[in-house]
C-alpha cells in the first residue's frame, strides 16, 4: 500500500513539474509577444510624431522662404521709388532748363509751344513747386494745394513752414532775363501716397515676421547686430542684456542661417530664427519612447518573474506537504508495530535501528510541515546543529570518505529551526558525498564574529563548471539523472528567506571540488 502511495506521489511531482516546464515557457512566449506588441504601438505613434514633426519643419521652411520672397518684393518696390525720385529730379531738371531757354534771346525757340510743353510736364507729374526771386519773393507755384496755379501765394515770401517743406529737395539755381530765380520742388501727391503705403507694407513685413502664425520664435536686429527691431515668439528675458543677446543669437544661428532683409529707410537687418515649441517637444519623443519602452520591459519582467517566483513557490509548498502527508502514514504504522514488537522475544538493536530510522522520518515530515508556513526560530547552537546532520550522514555513507568538522569549542548560537537548518546540511553533504563518487574527503569548518556565524562545507569531488554554476539554485535544475531540482533551491530558501542569512558558492574548481558558504545572523 505504501509503494502505491509513493508510486502516486512521484507521479504527481512528475506531472508538477511538467506543468511548471510548461507554464515557464508559456510565459516567456507571452512576455515576447507582449514586448513586440509594444514596441508596435511606440513605433506606429513614434512614426506619427514624426510626420507631425517632418511637417512642423515643412511649415517653418515655407514661412522662410516666403519671408525671403517678401524681403526680395519690399526691395523691388524700394527700387521702384527711387527711380520715381530720380525721374521727378530729371523732370525739375528739365522744368528749369526750359525756362532758362525761353529767356535766351540766341535762340530761335517757339515760346509758346515750349511754355505749352513745360505746362504739360507740370501737370502730368502733379509734382509742387514753388519759383522765387532773389528776395525769396513768389513769383509762381503749382500743385501746392491741388491746383495747376495757386495765385493766392504769388508775391508772398516763401519762408516758414512752407520753406522748409520745401528745402527736402536741393533747389534749382538760374536766371531769366538776368534775374536770379529759384525753382523749389517736393514730392508729388502720388509718389507722397504711395511712399506710406511702401512704409505701411514694410512695417506690415516687419510685424508678420514677428507675429508669424506658425509661431516661429523670431528676432530681428541691425546690421551690427547688437540692437533689437523687433521679436516674437519669445520672451524679452531671453536676451535683455548684450550678452544674453549674443548668446542668444549664437544659438539660432546653429540652427538656421539667418535672413538678411532691408528695412524700409534701407538698412540691412537679420532675422534670426529658431525651432518651434512643438519641434523641440517633438525632438524627445524619441527618447520619451525608449524610456517608455524600458520601463514596459522592466515592469512586464518583474511581474512574469514575479508571478514565475510564486507560482513555483506554490510547487514547492504543495510538494513538501503533500509528501509530508503521504509520510505521515507509514510512519504511524511503523511506530504501532515497533511497540508492538519492543514487548515481545526480540533483539533490542533491531528495536533500535528502528527507531533511529522512525526518528529520521519523523524528522523529514517535520522538515516538509514548515515549508510554506513560518517556522518557529529559536536560539540554538549550530554547531550541535551541524554535528547532528553530519553524524547521521556518516554512519550510513562509505568509508572511503572522510568527514573531517572543524568548529569551535565555544557555542555558536543563533536564532535557529534545527530541523531545517539540518536539512540544509544534509542536502549539501549529500551533494558532496555523490560529487567526490563515494571517495574524497567532505569537510565543515565554522567560525563566528560578535554578528555572524561562518559555516563553509568543502569537498574534494569533480566540481562544477560555470554553466552549472550559474544555475545552481534554480528551482528544478539538477545534473543528476534522478535528481529533481529541489534540494538546493530548498536550501537557499530556508537560510535567505527563514533565517535571513545567505547561502552561496563560495568557488568550484573542475577536478578539486567545491566550497559553500552559510552565513547566519545571530540576531
Amino acid at each position: 500500500m505504501e509503494t502505491l502511495t509513493l508510486t502516486l506521489t512521484l507521479t504527481n511531482y512528475d506531472h508538477s513539474f511538467s506543468i511548471l516546464n510548461y507554464m515557464k515557457k508559456a510565459k516567456w512566449i507571452i512576455l515576447a509577444i507582449t514586448i513586440a506588441f509594444a514596441f508596435v504601438a511606440l513605433w506606429m505613434i513614434n512614426r506619427a510624431a514624426n510626420q507631425i514633426r517632418h511637417s512642423e519643419e515643412e511649415k517653418v521652411r515655407l514661412w522662410a522662404n516666403a519671408i525671403s520672397q517678401k524681403n526680395q518684393l519690399v526691395n523691388y518696390t524700394e527700387d521702384f521709388f527711387d527711380q520715381i525720385y530720380v525721374d521727378e529730379h530729371r523732370k525739375m531738371k528739365l522744368y528749369a532748363d526750359l525756362l532758362v531757354s525761353f529767356a535766351n534771346p540766341n535762340l530761335s525757340t517757339d515760346v509758346d509751344f515750349g511754355l505749352r510743353y513745360v505746362n504739360y510736364i507740370m501737370d502730368s507729374s502733379q509734382t509742387a513747386t514753388i519759383i522765387t526771386d532773389k528776395d525769396s519773393i513768389i513769383t509762381s507755384c503749382r500743385n501746392i494745394y491741388g491746383d495747376s496755379i495757386d495765385v493766392t501765394l504769388i508775391g508772398k515770401k516763401l519762408e516758414g513752414e512752407l520753406l522748409e517743406e520745401f528745402s527736402q529737395n536741393a533747389p534749382f539755381h538760374y536766371k531769366i532775363w538776368g534775374m536770379p530765380m529759384t525753382l523749389y520742388y517736393k514730392e508729388s501727391k502720388i509718389y507722397t501716397e504711395l511712399r506710406q503705403v511702401l512704409n505701411s507694407l514694410t512695417e506690415s513685413f516687419l510685424a508678420e515676421i514677428t507675429n508669424n502664425s506658425v509661431f516661429v520664435p523670431v528676432i530681428i536686429v541691425d546690421s551690427a547686430k547688437s540692437k533689437v527691431l523687433g521679436f516674437g515668439n519669445i520672451q524679452e528675458v531671453e536676451f535683455d542684456t548684450p550678452q544674453k543677446l549674443q548668446r542668444k543669437l549664437e544659438k539660432m544661428r546653429s540652427e538656421n542661417e539667418p535672413i538678411v532683409i532691408k528695412t524700409f529707410d534701407n538698412r540691412i537687418a537679420y532675422v534670426f530664427y529658431e525651432q518651434t515649441p512643438l519641434l523641440r517637444l517633438l525632438g524627445w519623443v524619441p527618447l520619451l519612447y525608449l524610456f517608455i519602452a524600458a520601463v514596459l520591459i522592466l515592469v512586464s519582467y518583474n511581474l512574469f518573474r514575479t508571478a514565475h517566483t510564486m507560482e513555483q513557490n506554490r510547487i514547492w509548498v504543495g510538494l513538501a506537504k503533500e509528501t509530508a502527508h503521504q509520510l505521515g502514514t507509514p510512519i504511524s504504522s511503523l511506530l504501532a508495530w515497533t511497540e508492538y514488537l519492543e514487548g515481545k522475544t526480540f533483539d533490542e538493536t533491531y528495536a533500535k535501528e528502528i527507531r533511529k530510522d522512525l526518528t529520521r522520518l519523523e524528522t523529514i515530515t517535520h522538515r516538509f510541515s514548515k515549508i510554506g508556513s513560518v517556522p518557529e526560530l529559536t536560539e540554538s547552537n549550530v554547531g550541535e546543529a551541524i554535528n547532528n546532520a553530519v553524524n547521521y550522514l556518516q554512519s550510513r555513507s562509505s568509508k572511503k570518505v572522510n568527514f573531517v568538522i572543524n568548529i569551535p569549542d565555544e557555542p555558536m548560537l543563533a536564532p535557529l529551526n534545527t530541523y531545517l537548518f539540518e536539512w540544509v546540511v544534509e542536502n549539501i553533504c549529500k551533494n558532496a558525498i555523490d560529487a567526490m563518487e563515494g571517495s574524497g574527503t567532505f569537510s565543515v569548518i565554522a567560525s563566528q564574529d560578535s554578528h555572524s556565524i561562518y559555516i563553509d562545507l568543502c569537498d574534494t569531488g569533480k566540481g562544477m563548471s560555470s554553466h552549472t554554476q550559474k544555475h545552481l539554485f534554480d528551482s528544478g535544475f539538477t545534473t543528476k539523472q534522478r535528481g529533481w531540482g529541489l534540494g538546493l533551491s530548498l536550501a537557499k530558501r530556508i537560510i535567505e528567506e527563514y533565517h535571513k542569512g545567505k547561502i552561496f558558492l563560495k568557488y568550484s574548481i573542475p577536478g578539486q571540488g567545491s566550497v559553500f558558504r552559510i552565513i547566519l545572523n545571530k540576531r
